[in-house]
């Protein structure tokens, strides 16, 4: 069958699993209003430890005015963004890597995603316990973390040793093991460590809690939104080059999820907060894990499909559908941009905007594209 692609019927069948971010934080620190803010959900937020003792996993939209603009362009009967998944877990204490508060459990659940984002709570309320110095409780969260590490690259070490003297492969996992053992040891997490990307990449088998990127959540209270980055700002020099810190209101971001969209948009106003701190935070998430996005669009549907940076066509023609990788032939691309400014496909066609690309091409992000392929 010879065919060409600009909306599907189905989900992403031939895609990779939707990435990950796993909230991390002490207790109280706002990680379950974070969850709802995003969600609009209702995850239990209470001033008390473990509220939240199983992960909630909930699913945000990326927003994207150039979705909305091409569905508008093609007059769309379905509209659908791109998403990243989130994972609620239990606060960590002092000595989880020990087993201390839910131990073993937290840390399994921290393992299982593709980035972490610290929430750092920075508010201050006498109802509530915990600490609100943030640069200090990420050094708590990083050497919590960073000890698990350690016990855990010294468990997986110790089994490769006698194997690694003929076998390569093993010898090279032994190495960046050994690499990373280094910088654990002195209590820094990998991400931080220096290490090489190489080694980082040998390292990804092992799922280490400090070897993901990182986002920083400062979770600031109403008097402190005239100055946040008096409050982010130490966060994020105790960061540096390693992550991005972004403050948020989390609590006046989940109020307002619960509102129907324009008393959002009017609440958010009202508070001189513009289109909120959410879009942002779920546009930097989204980028941190260097995702980008593609369109297909026309009457039926316009969707935004997410890939990775440097994909070249046939495999973001597979992440709509792994036929579609497997019989790739072409695409015609024109960029959202140039395509939203000529007002539509044939103005396109006849200013020579469209192109024709091959299977080297690398896709760009607010790409639009139309695949021909054969199977």
């Amino acid at each position: 069958m010879v065919g060409a692609l600009t909306t599907v019927p189905w989900g992403p069948l031939g895609c990779d699993a939707m990435e990950r971010f796993g909230f991390v934080g002490l207790p109280n620190a706002g990680k379950s209003s974070l969850y709802n803010a995003l969600s609009g959900g209702s995850a239990l937020a209470a001033p008390y430890a473990f509220a939240t003792t199983e992960a909630n996993v909930g699913m945000a939209k990326v927003p994207d005015p150039r979705l909305d603009a091409l569905a508008a362009l093609s007059n769309s009967r379905s509209v659908v963004p791109a998403a990243v998944q989130f994972v609620d877990i239990g606060g960590l204490v002092e000595g989880a890597s020990k087993g201390e508060g839910l131990g073993n459990r937290f840390l399994a659940d921290i393992r299982e995603v593709d980035a972490i984002v610290y929430v750092l709570r920075a508010f201050e309320d006498p109802d509530v316990p915990g600490p609100t110095d943030a640069a200090d409780t990420l050094r708590v969260l990083e050497t919590e973390l960073s000890l698990a590490d350690l016990e855990s690259v010294e468990r997986h070490a110790d089994k490769r040793r006698k194997a690694a003297k003929n076998d390569p492969a093993v010898a090279a996992e032994l190495a960046a093991l050994d690499a990373a053992q280094v910088v654990l040891a002195e209590g820094t997490p990998v991400y931080r460590g220096a290490l090489a990307e190489s080694v980082r990449e040998v390292l990804g088998p092992f799922f280490l809690l400090t070897n993901k990127p990182v986002l920083a959540v400062v979770n600031i209270g109403e008097d402190q939104l005239a100055d946040p980055e008096g409050v982010v700002g130490p966060v994020q020099a105790e960061l540096g080059e390693f992550g991005e810190a972004i403050g948020m209101c989390v609590q006046l971001e989940a109020e307002a999820a619960q509102l129907p969209a324009d008393d959002r948009a009017e609440m958010l106003e009202a508070l001189g907060l513009g289109e909120g701190a959410l879009p942002r935070f779920v546009r930097t998430a989204y980028h941190l894990l260097g995702l980008r996005t593609f369109f297909t669009t026309g009457e039926k549907e316009t969707r935004a499909w997410t890939f990775r940076a440097g994909s070249r066509a046939p495999r973001c023609a597979g992440v709509i559908h792994s036929d579609f990788e497997r019989g790739f032939i072409r695409a015609e691309v024109i960029s959202s941009a140039d395509l939203l400014g000529l007002g539509s496909w044939s103005k396109s066609r006849e200013a020579g905007r469209l192109r024709v690309e091959g299977k080297d091409y690398e896709v760009a992000d607010g790409d639009v594209l139309e695949i021909r392929f054969n199977v």
